[in-house]
């Protein structure tokens, strides 16, 4: 019998619950991982969560504009699709690609049903005025201002330049990722790049950026 989907949360499972057999997490694959889970292990679940709810988590964030309340829903939804699926999983398919295509689905779905727009919440002033409290601060203002202006592109481009450029993706698997060929791909990210750029101009010097 498989065991009840575990939470996507990664310290939420049980210590306790009973391992049928033990796993090597850096020699496993996520598909032998998924394999082994559609097979009753859930020691195996443990580890493709603690591997897969940060690429999820963090996917959904970029692609909802910061939206750190919505991207936790979308990565539990994703990762109980996921164990949903395990028992009947293809072998040839490739768990992160099948992961980025849902959670950029939910998180297209989320921005479409939306009648609001999405900001970045702001933090709040630094204990002191140390050197690492304002790095903090930079730090922020430019992640906050990077997810600002990818909620600003057209969802594709956003899609494209989030996988390429920020999950470190190449072309073929994010064209196997959104379901289009490798020159759309690139022509995806050459636009999204472009829009980027001109809505990040002129705020190289306020996000601590050399202009040359």
């Amino acid at each position: 019998m498989r065991p009840a989907a575990p939470t996507a949360g990664p310290n939420r499972t049980d210590p306790h619950e009973s391992m049928p057999m033990p796993l090597d997490e850096n020699a496993e694959s996520d598909e032998a991982l998924v394999a082994a889970y559609g097979r009753g292990d859930a020691a195996a679940a443990r580890m493709l969560t603690m591997r897969l709810v940060p690429r999820a988590f963090r996917h959904a964030v970029r692609m909802l504009g910061g939206d750190r309340a919505e991207a936790d829903d979308v990565a539990q939804e994703a990762m109980l699709r996921l164990w949903r699926s395990a028992p009947e999983w293809r072998p040839e398919a490739r768990v992160t690609t099948w992961l980025y295509r849902v959670v950029a689905n939910l998180c297209i779905d989320r921005l479409r049903r939306s009648t609001r727009s999405t900001g970045i919440e702001a933090a709040g002033d630094p204990a002191d005025g140390a050197p690492g409290a304002v790095a903090r601060l930079v730090e922020r203002d430019r992640a906050a201002a990077l997810e600002t202006a990818l909620a600003a592109l057209p969802e594709r481009q956003c899609e494209a330049v989030v996988l390429r450029h920020l999950e470190g993706l190449a072309n073929p698997e994010i064209a196997e990722v959104m379901g289009i060929g490798i020159e759309a791909v690139e022509s995806l990210t050459a636009r999204g790049k472009r829009a980027l750029a001109a809505a990040l101009r002129g705020r190289r010097e306020e996000l601590g950026y050399d202009e040359s």
